[in-house]
């Protein structure tokens, strides 16, 4: 969680708004102040100090060494306390999210990965097959930059690029803000790319119908085990660039039993983005999940 990682102390920014989020910030000693980011963090603070120990002659004087286990204790309450507040704020903006995407019959998907899997090449190549289909949108999440959102545009598709600053996950809050900006037809496709991390996303719901896990056969095939949480939230995986399989040592079968291991309903789709391999059972599937939303 957040309040552990650290992240969010830079500005959130979505393209063309000058609007810095300020959301409260809020240490363990219930103080608070503005903060550009939804996140809220622990530090310790006041008497939280480990004295255990003794100065000459302050047995004399009432003095008792005392164990810092008790402040420990406290200071641990009060981050689960904090992270607990975090995510029911978040949920209640995905529950608006996803309240309007019902309203208007939009398949709501989000794209999740470490870096480097090749998300932004699989959206490009599924916004080229689907658009005379469905229309789709897209959403952008990285910390810096608008490069993926100007490759998304060049496809003819509207983007809206989100920067989190040092923030590692887009949130529900920021999903909605960029969603004021973003042309959505009812009966639309909104993928959402997230920024590139197994850990924060896997936490945050977005509103999104699923969230969709991206592994590369450049990584390792125990992902999922090492990143548990990411692969039990998802309701795909695509296992990606298949059309290196040739040259790397990589088990494909072993890394969907281990997602599986996790998360028994996952699915799996073998992709190469490159050379369309498996394109035709994820443009299927995606086909699949806009019509059950449209009704």
């Amino acid at each position: 969680m957040c309040t552990t990682c650290g992240c969010g102390e830079g500005e959130t920014k979505i393209e063309g708004d000058d609007l810095h989020h300020a959301h409260e910030h809020t240490h363990a000693d219930g103080t608070m102040h503005s903060h550009p980011h939804d996140h809220a963090h622990a530090h310790g603070h006041g008497d939280d100090h480990d004295h255990g120990h003794q100065h000459p002659g302050q047995e004399h004087h009432g003095y008792r060494p005392h164990s810092h286990d008790h402040a420990h204790e406290h200071e641990h309450s009060r981050t689960v306390k904090l992270e607990q507040d975090i995510l029911a704020k978040n949920n209640a903006y995905a529950a608006q999210n996803r309240e309007r995407f019902a309203a208007q019959g939009i398949l709501a998907l989000n794209l999740v990965s470490s870096p480097g899997s090749g998300k932004t090449t699989l959206l490009v190549k599924t916004i080229e097959a689907l658009q005379a289909k469905l229309p789709i949108a897209v959403v952008e999440g990285d910390q810096q930059t608008s490069h993926d959102a100007e490759r998304i545009r060049a496809t003819g598709a509207p983007a809206v690029q989100i920067n989190t600053g040092k923030g590692c996950h887009l949130d529900a809050h920021m999903v909605g803000h960029a969603l004021e900006k973003l042309p959505l037809d009812n009966g639309s496709v909104l993928m959402i790319e997230n920024v590139g991390n197994l850990v924060c996303p896997a936490a945050f719901d977005l509103g999104e119908a699923g969230k969709v896990v991206i592994l590369s056969v450049t990584e390792g095939e125990d992902k999922p085990l090492k990143y548990p949480d990411m692969f039990r939230a998802a309701r795909l995986m695509i296992v990606n660039k298949c059309d290196l399989l040739p040259y790397l040592q990589f088990d494909v079968e072993k890394a969907i039993a281990y997602a599986r291991r996790v998360n028994p309903l996952i699915e799996v789709i073998r992709v190469a983005a490159t050379t369309g391999e498996g394109m035709a059972d994820w443009l299927a599937w995606i086909e699949k999940g806009a019509a059950a939303v449209r009704g």
